[in-house]
């Protein structure tokens, strides 16, 4: 078996569920690693630094740019997000799955470089209720969410980019189907022959 870790890239539109989902789904499988994005967006209510986000400035952001910090960045709506690279790779080393939560810009970044990743596509039922979901926030104004309305419509334009497409209709049913996905990617032949390939090496 590849004793590697799953890169896990889950991403979809702004307002879709991703932050519920990766959360729930945590609950649910503790021993999944969450990568916490880099962000230079300002903190929403009960958002800690660490936990949900490494909060920086875009001066900050930059550097880590420059220097090559980042597994992938993105320009959204006037901020960026990125993925430390360094924590990504220790944990799949180790042998942990790693689950990053970003956007679909970033998502496709990786893809280019770490194509053996398991990239899931989170969909919203339909548009409409996607609108629903980001004017219930609260936290954005009109022309917000417009943009990020057309955002959508764009980056579902995307979906065949993915591997998977999970519809978040409901929480559970959302975690039960990428709870079957990283069964199912664990127990690919490529994972599991190279520990039978050791077992006969071992006994010959």
């Amino acid at each position: 078996m590849d004793d590697r870790g799953l890169l896990l890239v889950l991403s979809g539109p702004s307002g879709v569920g991703k932050g519920t989902v990766c959360k729930a789904l945590r609950e649910r499988m503790p021993d999944l690693v969450y990568s916490v994005s880099a962000t230079t967006r300002a903190p929403r209510a009960g958002e800690v630094e660490g936990v949900n986000y490494f909060f920086k400035s875009k001066e900050e952001f930059r550097r880590m740019i420059e220097q090559d910090e980042l597994l992938e960045w993105a320009e959204y709506v006037g901020n960026y997000y990125g993925t430390p690279r360094q924590f990504v790779v220790d944990m799949l080393e180790q042998g942990r799955d790693v689950i990053l939560e970003i956007e679909v810009q970033g998502a496709l970044q990786v893809k280019k470089k770490f194509p053996q990743g398991v990239f899931l596509f989170l969909a919203p039922p339909d548009l409409a209720e996607l609108e629903n979901r980001i004017v219930g926030r609260g936290t954005e104004t009109e022309e917000t969410i417009r943009h990020r309305m057309e955002m959508a419509r764009q980056e579902i334009e995307l979906m065949d980019q993915y591997d998977y497409v999970v519809v978040n209709d409901m929480i559970e049913c959302a975690c039960e189907r990428i709870q079957s996905i990283i069964t199912a990617e664990h127990l690919k032949k490529e994972r599991q022959i190279h520990k039978y390939r050791k077992w006969l090496e071992e006994v010959t």
